[in-house]
């Protein structure tokens, strides 16, 4: 049995995807893979259908795009008044 990861960053388990997929590794058993080391939440299978096609067109940055929208409200701030209520 192996040990689990729990929690990776997103750019981990990307970069997983980019090396199997390297490797000619099916997205199947790339879910697979997946699943053993990092537990049943990691990523879809739609999910790295969709990286891999990313991939396989050219892209090889692993980490998320700068997105516009609306920004967070989230600030240092509000965390630490969050923090003191449930303290």
């Amino acid at each position: 049995m192996f040990k689990t990861i729990d929690d990776p960053a997103d750019c981990e388990v990307r970069s997983v995807i980019r090396f199997l997929n390297a490797k000619k590794v099916k997205p199947a058993e790339m879910n697979r893979q997946l699943v053993e080391i990092y537990g049943e939440n990691v990523m879809t299978d739609g999910m790295i259908r969709k990286w891999v096609q990313q991939f396989n067109d050219g892209r090889t940055n692993v980490h998320d795009e700068a997105r516009s929208g609306r920004p967070s409200v989230v600030s240092d701030g509000l965390v630490a008044k969050v923090n003191e209520k449930i303290s």
